[in-house]
């Protein structure tokens, strides 16, 4: 199996689910169930499928959880500016959150387009192997 704390996707979701715990500790009582509840889980999202992507021994399944981690970094970045956008989130949270969603997401799909250029045997070094 993999070793998904190895990855710099993991370190980077990991960061970003606890910076956005953070932030959405100060959002309305009435978002709490909306907004961040919705965001929080989003995040979540993003470092449980690497890391249970990485727990599969099948390469497609691994792909594959990894391009639904990709997709709920996109989901957080679109919550992030919707939170800013009704007032919820101070400029410097904001840009600070965007900046780690989007490093997240660039990680991620910088990642996802390596597995897909080898083969699911591999042969070789595995481009997952450690990134730093």
């Amino acid at each position: 199996m993999r070793d998904h704390e190895k990855l710099e996707a993991y370190r980077l979701a990991d960061d970003l689910v606890l910076a956005i715990y953070r932030a959405t500790k100060a959002f309305p009582a009435d978002e709490r169930f909306g907004l961040t509840s919705q965001l929080r889980r989003a995040a979540v999202s993003v470092v449980s499928n690497i890391v249970e992507g990485s727990a599969r021994p099948g390469h497609a399944e691994y792909v594959h959880l990894l391009s639904m981690a990709y997709g709920s970094a996109k989901e957080v970045q679109y919550q992030i500016s919707l939170s800013a956008r009704l007032g919820y989130l101070r400029d410097a949270v904001s840009r600070d959150l965007v900046h780690r969603a989007s490093r997240t997401a660039m990680v991620l799909s910088a990642l996802i387009s390596a597995l897909r250029a080898v083969p699911p045997s591999g042969g070789g070094r595995s481009p997952v192997a450690g990134s730093r």
